[in-house]
């Protein structure tokens, strides 16, 4: 594959044969080592091949194979001409993260991690399939899938405050739970205020650098040994049955023929089938963002109970990683309305974009990039070099560079939680499995990826913070 250096962070793929755009990737050699060992380039080559794509196909820094698309692939795609894709999305629709920061220092809690940590673990279920805390009958989920995150704080979990610092207020208007079938609605109704298993987490964590003391501020990062809380978790069974639902509906009423990739199978943004989709993704949308304003909830009832108080838990952000949105953005020098498609990928926009919170929007969008079990996470901020770089996205977390059952035959989660406690991190866990499964060697390094963010311009560092306690599904 003829692979073009325009910089020591982006590489392009040149437009040839039916691609009907180039491929931009932002990386760093280090980083493109591991790309090129799986099939991430190709499939990012594939996407550039889709009708209605727009100016070019983006590769983020912690890119990985992925169902179609790469994992960290963003593509923009014109309503009338394009397409929508549930493998633009993923099967996680709406993994996403919230970030809580506290008044609380390292010292604070110090004595008390542990049984935060414990009192967490039994408020908030994880694990393969675990059932919530909240029963709902079918009437309850429909409502939930409607109003995401406002039908939680209007039920008691949370504050309004939180609705004005989560992307697109928690809520996504278009979302029609009308058109999710039978099979999604009874996977989701046990489901709702849980973590789940696999690269879900919850970390209780302190700051440990500040790059950027003004941002931070803004944010409400003031200090090194600041305690905040970070949340890693999505749609659950709901948002997997609805990207199962209706790839196999693409797969029967259009088909797969002309497609570089069968994986890539999609229907155009207009039409019927493709409406139906975006709407039922937005209900599995709505669904995560209420299942992160729950689990949020009762982590403050937890500080509350063991340390004596919950005030000054604001909630900094909440961000999609996986989702396609109607978005405006610069088209050959016009502001044109697009789908974009972000899949494991963060929103980046800069200062002055009327979908950032008010109380941000003189600084630019708030980036939750986690890293993997044990290391470092970092805050960066949103630029305006990323609306023209990459539709104004960037990174969302390490990325894999290992499978899953490599790792379980690599790694002992016994083995893991020592080390781990060796460093002063606790960690609870519903299976030792999931922990090996999750071991930070699996990914790849954080560092390196928020650096090339940085550098590349497409978010800029903040701060980073390491765990103090971690829970894993």
């Amino acid at each position: 594959m003829d692979l073009k250096k325009i910089n020591d962070y982006t590489w392009e793929i040149p437009k040839s044969g039916d691609m009907k755009v180039p491929t931009v990737i932002y990386t760093s050699s280090k980083l493109l080592e591991g790309v090129k060992r799986d099939r991430t380039l190709q499939q990012a080559r594939n996407v550039a091949c889709l009708p209605g794509i727009l100016k070019t196909a983006y590769v983020m820094p912690d890119a990985h194979q992925g169902y179609g698309f790469p994992i960290g692939g963003v593509a923009a795609f014109d309503l009338e001409q394009g397409i929508i894709s549930p493998g633009g999305v993923g099967y996680d629709i709406n993994c996403g993260v919230r970030l809580l920061k506290t008044d609380y220092t390292e010292k604070d809690i110090h004595e008390k991690r542990k049984q935060l940590l414990d009192e967490i673990f039994r408020e908030v279920p994880a694990g393969v399939g675990k059932g919530g805390i909240t029963r709902l009958n079918r009437n309850v989920l429909l409502e939930v899938c409607v109003k995401g995150a406002e039908w939680a704080v209007e039920n008691g979990y949370g504050w309004n405050e939180d609705l004005k610092r989560t992307e697109e207020n928690g809520r996504v208007r278009e979302a029609d739970p009308g058109h999710l079938s039978l099979r999604a609605i009874e996977r989701g109704m046990p489901q709702l205020g849980t973590l789940g298993a696999g690269n879900h987490f919850l970390e209780i964590q302190k700051v440990i650098e500040i790059f950027n003391q003004d941002v931070a501020r803004v944010f409400g990062i003031h200090s090194t040994g600041q305690i905040l809380v970070m949340i890693h978790c999505g749609s659950r069974g709901l948002g997997h049955q609805v990207a199962s639902d209706y790839i196999r509906l693409m797969e029967n009423k259009i088909g797969s023929r002309g497609l570089p990739d069968r994986e890539l199978i999609n229907a155009p943004v207009r039409s019927p089938l493709g409406q139906q989709y975006y709407k039922s993704m937005s209900a599995a949308v709505n669904y995560a963002f209420a299942n992160r304003q729950m689990i949020a909830h009762w982590v403050r009832n937890v500080f509350k109970k063991v340390i004596g108080s919950s005030e000054g838990m604001d909630q900094v952000y909440d961000v999609c990683h996986n989702v396609a949105k109607i978005e405006k953005h610069s088209i050959d020098g016009r502001l044109k309305d697009v789908c974009v498609h972000r899949k494991g990928a963060t929103r980046s926009f800069g200062p002055g974009r009327e979908e950032i919170p008010e109380v941000y929007r003189s600084v630019g969008q708030p980036i939750i990039i986690p890293g993997s079990m044990g290391t470092a996470s970092y805050i960066l901020v949103g630029t305006r070099e990323a609306e023209q770089l990459s539709f104004g996205s960037t990174a969302h977390g390490a990325g894999r560079v290992m499978s899953r059952h490599e790792a379980i035959r690599r790694f002992r989660g016994e083995k893991i939680k020592q080390d781990l406690e060796s460093r002063g991190i606790e960690l609870k866990s519903t299976s030792w499995k999931g922990v090996a499964e999750e071991a930070s060697q699996a990914y790849k390094d954080v560092d390196e990826v928020v650096n090339v963010s940085h550098k590349a311009g497409i978010g800029k560092l903040v701060a980073k913070v390491v765990p103090v306690g971690v829970m894993k599904g």
